[in-house]
C-alpha cells in the first residue's frame, strides 16, 4: 500500500466533500498498520443502467481506491428499488417490479466492470438482508430517527410545505440504504451530492449500531459537453461509455475550455500531480487549450476503448474537424430501390433518415434546408440527386459519412 499522504491525495482529488478527512486519515493509517483494505461503498439504485461518464465519475474514484488496494462493495438496490429513492423527486415514484430490478441490475453489472476491477469488487443485493428483517426489526431501526429528522430533506419539506403526498414507506428508504452500511460495516461510502441525506444517515445508523461511522466521499455532478446543464442522455450532452472510440474522441472535444480541468479531475485516472501541472499551464497561457484537450480526449478514449481505438478515433477526428477531409474508413451502403423516384433520381432524404444520419425524414428535410448536407465534400441543398451513376460520399454535420454503392 501507498503511504497515507499518497492515498490522501489521490483519494481526495476531484472530490466535493468529505465528512471526514480527519477520520479518513485515521482509517487510512489503520488499513496500512493491519494490512486490511477498507471496504468501500457504492449504493446503486438500478432504475436508469445507461451508464455516461456523468456516472461513472464515482465509479472511476472507487477505481482510484481499488488501485490502491482498497475493495469496493457494489450494492444493487433490488429490495430499496421496490420504493425507489425519492432523493429530488417531487412525486411518489412508481415501485419497480422485480423482474424490472433484476433485469436493470444485469446491466449494470456488464457496465460496472468496464470500469472497476472484478476481482477487487464485491457484488451485493441488499434483499439479502433487508427481506429478512421482521417487524420488530423493523421498527427498531424506525426509532433511530426522528420525523423532524427525515422532514429536514430538502424534497420531503418541499413536498410537506406544498401540501404533496409523501408515502411513509418513502421515510424507510435512506433508513434502508443507512442499514446496508451497517450490514457490510462499511469505512467509506460514495456518491454524489444528491445522495447527502442517504449516506450521512448511513453514519448515524452505524454509530447507533455500535460500529465506527464511515466516511462520507461526495463527487460533484460532471457538467456535460455543452458546459452548462448537469450530464444527461435525455438533453444529449452526454459521452457514453460504451460509445465507439470516433464518438467519444469527437463529443470530448467538444466539451468548453473551462471545463478541462473538471473532467481530468472527474472523467480520467491521472496523478493529481500532473493535474495540477496543466492547471498551472493553462491559467498561465503557456500551452494551448485545444492541445491539452486533445490529450484529454485521447486519455478518456483509452479508458473506455483502449490505446489503438483512441489513436484511430484521434485521426479520424485531425481528418473530419481539423483538416475538412473525408475520411477513408466510412459505412458502405448500397443505393435501394425504396431511395429512388419514379424518374430514377435519388431520394436524398430517405438516404439520410434510412441510414441513422437523422432520425426523421423532417429531420433529415431541415438538415438539407439548413446547408447541413455535402455530397462528395461539397454542400448540396436540394432534396434529390440526378444524373449521377458512380459510388458518392453522403455527410452530416461534421462527423457523420455514409458511402453510398450505386
Amino acid at each position: 500500500m501507498k503511504n497515507v499522504e499518497e492515498q490522501l491525495k489521490i483519494i481526495k482529488k476531484g472530490v466535493q466533500t468529505i465528512v471526514s478527512e480527519e477520520a479518513l486519515v485515521e482509517k487510512i493509517e489503520k488499513s496500512i498498520k493491519t494490512n486490511t483494505p477498507l471496504t468501500v461503498k457504492l449504493g446503486l439504485d438500478p432504475s436508469a443502467p445507461d451508464i455516461h461518464l456523468g456516472h461513472a465519475v464515482v465509479l472511476r474514484k472507487i477505481k482510484q481506491m481499488q488501485d490502491l488496494g482498497h475493495r469496493a462493495v457494489i450494492i444493487i438496490g433490488d429490495f430499496t428499488g421496490r420504493i425507489g429513492d425519492p432523493s429530488g423527486k417531487s412525486k411518489t415514484r412508481k415501485p419497480l417490479t422485480t423482474e424490472q430490478v433484476l433485469e436493470n441490475a444485469r446491466t449494470y453489472e456488464k457496465q460496472i466492470f468496464k470500469i472497476l476491477d472484478k476481482e477487487k469488487t464485491d457484488l451485493r443485493f441488499n434483499s439479502e438482508w433487508l427481506s429478512k428483517l421482521n417487524f420488530e426489526d423493523i421498527l427498531k431501526l424506525a426509532g433511530k430517527v426522528t420525523v423532524a429528522r427525515i422532514l429536514e430533506r430538502d424534497d420531503f419539506e418541499k413536498r410537506y410545505k406544498n401540501n404533496e403526498p409523501i408515502g411513509v414507506h418513502e421515510f424507510f428508504y435512506p433508513l434502508m440504504q443507512g442499514y446496508d452500511s451497517v450490514e457490510l460495516k462499511a469505512d467509506i461510502e460514495m456518491g454524489g451530492t444528491d445522495q447527502t441525506f442517504n449516506i450521512l444517515m448511513g453514519r448515524t445508523l452505524q454509530k447507533d449500531y455500535g460500529q465506527e461511522s464511515q466516511v462520507a466521499l461526495f463527487m460533484p455532478l460532471l457538467e456535460g459537453t455543452d458546459g452548462i446543464e448537469k450530464m444527461s442522455k435525455s438533453l444529449g450532452n452526454y459521452i457514453g461509455i460504451y460509445e465507439d472510440a470516433k464518438t467519444i474522441f469527437q463529443k470530448a472535444m467538444a466539451i468548453p475550455d473551462e471545463l478541462i480541468v473538471k473532467y481530468y479531475e472527474l472523467a480520467t485516472d491521472i496523478h493529481p500531480d500532473k493535474v495540477n501541472e496543466i492547471k498551472d499551464q493553462l491559467a498561465q497561457g503557456t500551452i494551448n487549450p485545444r492541445d491539452i484537450k486533445m490529450d484529454l480526449a485521447q486519455e478518456i478514449t483509452t479508458l473506455y476503448c483502449g490505446k489503438e481505438a483512441a489513436e484511430k478515433g484521434k485521426e479520424h477526428f485531425k481528418t473530419v474537424f481539423q483538416k475538412n477531409q473525408i475520411p477513408e474508413d466510412i459505412k458502405e451502403v448500397n443505393l435501394v430501390q425504396e431511395c429512388l423516384n419514379e424518374n430514377n433520381s435519388i431520394d436524398l432524404i430517405s438516404i439520410i433518415s434510412k441510414n441513422g444520419l437523422a432520425k426523421s425524414n423532417s429531420e433529415a428535410r431541415r438538415l438539407i434546408q439548413q446547408n447541413a448536407v455535402k455530397i462528395n465534400g461539397e454542400k448540396y441543398t436540394a432534396f434529390t440527386i440526378n444524373n449521377i451513376n458512380e459510388d458518392f460520399v453522403v455527410q452530416v454535420g461534421k462527423g457523420k459519412f455514409i458511402k453510398v454503392k450505386v
